[in-house]
Order: structure tokens, then C-alpha cells, then sequence
């Protein structure tokens, strides 16, 4: 790989992180400041600002990764549990994404329904299960990469993993848990979008909910746009690595993998700017907060 490459990839991804950390942060800060931002859907958003958090935290020891992939100097166990961290937060944002539209779909589709069974107690209690499910999901990358010498000692998907079919079986789970989301994203919205745009009346609650889903939308979307060319690229990269006559390909790979990855860092990063742009509700409270007078979340009226 050319050397201007890697010094291009360490720029966006510095910025990617810089931008990334301050805008999740304000999110957190929107949502446990601000009273009437705390519907279940910025419940929702502000988890997946923690894990959007943890990704962008983790950059720093790709970026070393990426300009001295060996020697690995920080140990077998701080391998296992970035590579775990990474995998778990990639798994709980799909699932956030697939679970908030899927709460859309009810509250548009199934009003009666949603208002008894959408509180924020459960909302909050189906968050921590999203997290449960996506950490057991990603728990086999805990035995499936660790710190090997091959040419000095680098942190990575092991030997037995790949002999074991272990590391197949990890890829194949990891696109089932891209590809089905999206299978599912795709029926709930025209689903929400056949109701609200078809319905007679246009009242004040559809506009918010019509506000609401294409906010929602222009999130899946780039979601989409930023982690599908780094299942492609991961998935490429992998399948090609031991195939000694596919070799150009395997080094073309290696670029798109460098770009997938920066993209991967803009899915954590580029969330807080689309709320901005989207909703005018998220933009007042951000605003707000640079009066300094921040109300205290106790005591707040709540949907239990």
C-alpha cells in the first residue's frame, strides 16, 4: 500500500474521532439533561451514542494497528477485548437501529397498541436485553483472535480459529446480523411509509411521526451506505487471505478494507450531525445547553 495511503486514513480518522466523541457526547448530554428529550426513541439514540463512543475510543489502537501492525506491545488480553468491544458495538447498533424502527412501526401503525405497551421502563429494560444479546453474539471473538508471533508478535484472528472454521462461522454470523436487519428495515418502512403517506387525515401526530421516520430513515440509510462496503470488504479480505493465486485481488482488497474502515468510523461519527439536521427538537436542546442553566433530570414525569 502506498505510503500517502495510511497518512490520508490517520487524518480522516483522527477527525472521525474528534467530531465523533464531541457530537455523542452532546447527544448523552441532550438526553440525561433534558427532560423532554427522553422519549423512548432518543432512549434509543443515546445508547447508541455509548456505542457508537466505545468505537470511536477503540480508533486509536486500530490507527497504531495500522502503522505497525507487529510487534504488538499491550498484551493477549487487551487484544481479545477491543476486538470483542468492536464486534459487540457493531452488533448492538444493528440491533438499536432494527428495534427502534420496529417501536416506529407500532406507534405509527398500531397507536392503541403502542401507547400501553411502548413505556420507558420497557424501553430501558429491552435496551440492556439488546446489549445482553449482542455481547453473546460477539462473545466467540474472545477465543477466536489473541496475540500469535508470525514475524513478531500481532494481535489478530488466530491459527486454530481459521483451521477450526471458527472465523467462517464468526463471518457468516456477522452478515446474517447485517443482511436480516436490513431485510426487516426495508418491510417495516414501507409499511409505515404505505400508512402514513396513504392516510386521509394529516393531523399534527402524523406530521411528528412523518418527521420522526425520515429522520429515522436518513440514519438507516447512511448506516447502510457506511457498514455495507465494510462487510464486503471484511468478508473479501478474509476469504481471499490464504489464496496465493487470487493474490492481486487480496492486495486490492487491503485498500478497500482501509476505506470500509474509515467509513465504519463515520457510521459512529456522523449520527449527532443527522439529528441536527433532522430534527429541529435535538437542535433547540443542543442550543440550550450553552445557557449553563442545565435543569436537573430528577424528579421528571415519566411513562412507567
Amino acid at each position: 500500500i502506498s505510503s500517502h495511503f495510511p497518512v490520508c486514513v490517520s487524518v480522516l480518522y483522527v477527525l472521525l474521532m474528534l467530531l465523533g466523541i464531541v457530537g455523542n457526547v452532546l447527544t448523552l448530554l441532550v438526553v440525561c439533561l433534558r427532560p423532554h428529550m427522553r422519549s423512548s426513541s432518543y432512549l434509543y439514540l443515546s445508547s447508541m451514542a455509548v456505542s457508537d463512543l466505545l468505537i470511536l475510543l477503540l480508533l486509536p489502537l486500530d490507527l497504531y494497528k495500522l502503522w505497525r501492525p507487529r510487534p504488538w506491545p499491550f498484551g493477549d488480553l487487551l487484544c481479545k477485548l477491543t476486538m470483542f468491544l468492536s464486534e459487540c458495538c457493531t452488533f448492538s447498533s444493528i440491533l438499536h437501529i432494527t428495534f427502534l424502527s420496529l417501536e416506529r412501526y407500532l406507534a405509527v401503525c398500531w397507536p392503541i397498541a403502542a401507547k400501553a405497551l411502548l413505556t420507558r421502563r420497557r424501553t430501558r429494560l429491552l435496551i440492556g436485553c439488546l446489549w445482553l444479546a449482542a455481547a453473546v453474539s460477539a462473545a466467540p471473538v474472545l477465543i477466536m483472535v489473541g496475540v500469535e508471533d508470525v514475524d513478531g508478535e500481532e494481535c489478530g484472528c488466530t491459527q486454530w480459529a481459521v483451521s477450526s472454521g471458527l472465523m467462517s462461522a464468526m463471518m457468516v454470523l456477522s452478515n446474517v446480523y447485517f443482511l436480516v436487519p436490513f431485510c426487516i428495515l426495508g418491510l417495516v418502512y414501507s409499511l409505515i411509509g404505505r400508512t402514513l403517506w396513504l392516510r386521509p387525515q394529516s393531523g399534527r401526530r402524523d406530521q411528528k411521526h412523518k418527521n420522526t421516520v425520515k429522520m429515522l430513515g436518513v440514519i438507516v440509510l447512511s448506516f447502510l451506505l457506511c457498514w455495507l462496503p465494510f462487510h464486503v470488504g471484511r468478508t473479501i479480505f478474509f476469504s481471499l487471505s490464504a489464496d496465493a493465486h487470487l493474490y492481486l485481488l487480496y492486495y486490492l482488497s487491503q485498500y478497500l478494507n482501509l476505506v470500509s474502515s474509515v467509513l465504519f468510523y463515520l457510521s459512529a461519527a456522523i449520527n449527532p450531525l443527522l439529528y441536527n439536521l433532522m430534527s429541529a427538537p435535538y437542535r433547540r436542546a443542543v442550543y440550550s445547553l450553552e445557557d449553563g442553566r442545565l435543569p436537573s433530570p430528577v424528579g421528571v414525569k415519566e411513562r412507567e
